[in-house]
């Protein structure tokens, strides 16, 4: 049975994990491979923060685990949502 699509969650990422571990894994192999799936499964859960980088003028994001991404690598619609105003919690559905 499929989740209907305003039940899902809401990727934080541009590139889907799926499609991000397996480029990884044909490209580096299964240990990277793995690797890239731990880090995405330790990111992918509540808690991550967008702000604007007052040095780059880029939105960046803070993720759970700590790690910084840039705009190139948040996901479209969570660029939309972000007004630019301070650093704001993103909520998960």
């Amino acid at each position: 049975m499929a989740i209907p699509k305003n039940k899902r969650r809401n990727c934080l990422f541009k590139k889907s994990c799926s499609h991000f571990v397996f480029e990884v894994t044909a490209q580096h192999g299964l240990v990277k491979g793995l690797q890239a799936l731990q880090y995405r499964f330790k990111n992918c859960r509540p808690g991550a923060a967008l702000f604007i980088n007052p040095v780059t003028g880029q939105t960046e994001m803070i993720l759970p685990g700590h790690n910084i991404i840039s705009q190139q690598d948040i996901a479209q619609h969570l660029l939309l949502k972000y007004n630019g105003v301070a650093p704001k919690l993103i909520p998960q559905n």
